[in-house]
């Protein structure tokens, strides 16, 4: 009797019985239509019954399964595939209907398909999520419709799969293979000519084009008879710190995600590339209370402990103490760090009650201020305006661009470093920032 649990009807069925009740209706001032009548639904039950016992005389008609990552990357296009057998021996018309994590919201979503006997299909789409955390899938419900399409079978399959949503390691890992390949300029890093003495002898090694020929060692070119050029390398072990502001200013959604989850997702990436760079990165958060505080390190389990980090950082929706924050830098990082405050400033009144303390780590530390564009401000800015009212809006959008860039003015005449792009461009800007600086040999 349990699996007759999963029995339904089907349209088909309900329609044909709805026939054969305008039949008997029709009988009482029409008595010759009482035996279709009676024929109709006679039929329609032999058949009911002859397709139950097509659809459950195999145990397991149909085989299925869901398959996924172990984790997903937030903010990310995620692959989910689903595999059905058909173990029948006719071909199978199956529905299948996904039960998703509810915060996708995603519902009454059906996918028909056919199934030849013995032949397997796969069914693959992705899913991107916008929010930290543990995501619940329900079942993937198959329904196979026997052969009349009277009534149908479900199968569930891969009930009750969990998937952790960590900071966007699929962005960090494109970033990570261009590093090791030098070829960040690619997705628009700047190349910098080197200005200080921030480099360390490494050797000696053939000339490839593109080399800078500044660098050829000519005794080592006489020697060997073939172009030969001096293979410098950064200077190492310099601190690298991630400061993440959790306050409400970071609640801001863009594209769905919140500029919190934007600054964990940067930070991620800049620490797995100062690490590939021989740096030490580091991490902490901060709203009105110190969060997390990891210690700048290099190790190669280093990378997986920011990510343990950054999955559980939550807002507390307060207004962040940067005093605090200074107070916590001055006792627990005693060599001088590139730090990268990830917070947003939306106009100078709200910078300058946080100047003061800005002023006092930049004594301290190479300070960068990580703050963001407002897109939805770019977009109406890059309109035309049809009407007075749109004019209206766009001079109104213009004055808190301008608010933006004054900001970025009031800091940089305090030696104060600053990043501002729009969320969807902020880990290159980061990153950007980053070489430059090493280039520089600011840090």
């Amino acid at each position: 009797m349990k699996n007759f649990r999963n029995f339904f009807f089907t349209q088909r069925f309900y329609y044909l019985i709805w026939g054969s009740v305008v039949l008997f209706l029709l009988s009482l001032p029409i008595p010759w239509l009482l035996l279709p009548a009676k024929l109709g639904v006679l039929s329609i039950w032999v058949c009911v019954f002859a397709e139950v016992a097509i659809l459950w005389k195999q145990k397991n008609g149909i085989a299925g399964e869901r398959s996924m990552p172990e984790r997903f990357s937030n903010g990310d296009e995620n692959p989910v595939k689903i595999v059905l057998e058909n173990q029948y021996p006719f071909t199978a018309n199956i529905e299948v209907r996904e039960e998703y994590p509810e915060q996708f919201q995603i519902r009454d979503q059906v996918i028909p398909l056919s199934i030849p006997r013995g032949e397997t299909r796969t069914i693959n789409y992705q899913l991107r999520p916008v929010k930290r955390g543990e995501y619940h899938f329900g079942a993937v419900n198959v329904f196979v419709t026997g052969i009349l399409g009277l009534i149908s079978r479900r199968y569930k399959f891969s009930e009750g799969d969990t998937v952790p949503v960590y900071p966007s390691f699929l962005q960090m890992r494109q970033y990570e293979l261009m590093a090791i390949s030098n070829r960040l300029t690619e997705i628009g890093v700047k190349k910098l000519r080197k200005l200080g003495m921030s480099s360390e002898f490494e050797q000696i090694r053939p000339y490839v084009q593109g080399d800078d020929p500044r660098k050829v060692n000519w005794s080592a070119t006489a020697r060997r008879n073939e172009l030969m050029i001096n293979n410098f390398q950064d200077e190492r072990s310099q601190q690298v710190y991630c400061l993440i502001d959790k306050g409400r200013v970071m609640q801001m959604p863009f594209n769905e995600m919140s500029l919190l989850d934007y600054a964990i997702n940067a930070s991620l990436v800049i620490s797995n590339t100062a690490l590939l760079k021989g740096d030490k990165a580091g991490i902490i958060t901060f709203s009105n209370q110190i969060g997390n505080i990891l210690p700048a390190d290099r190790k190669l389990t280093h990378i997986r402990k920011i990510q343990e980090v950054l999955y559980n950082q939550k807002t507390l929706y307060k207004e962040s103490d940067f005093e605090l924050l200074y107070s916590t830098l001055k006792h627990k990082i005693n060599q001088r760090s590139l730090v990268l405050l990830f917070t947003n400033f939306e106009t100078t009144e709200s910078l300058k009650r946080q100047l003061f303390y800005l002023r006092k780590i930049a004594r301290h530390h190479l300070l960068v201020v990580v703050f963001f564009e407002n897109s939805e401000i770019s977009r109406v800015i890059s309109s035309t305006p049809k009407n007075v009212e749109d004019i209206y809006v766009k001079t109104i959008a213009e004055k808190f661009m301008t608010g933006k860039r004054l900001i970025v003015k009031e800091l940089g005449k305090y030696g104060i470093q600053t990043v501002l792009a729009q969320p969807e461009n902020i880990t290159i800007g980061v990153i950007n920032k980053y070489l430059e600086l090493k280039a520089r040999g600011s840090i």
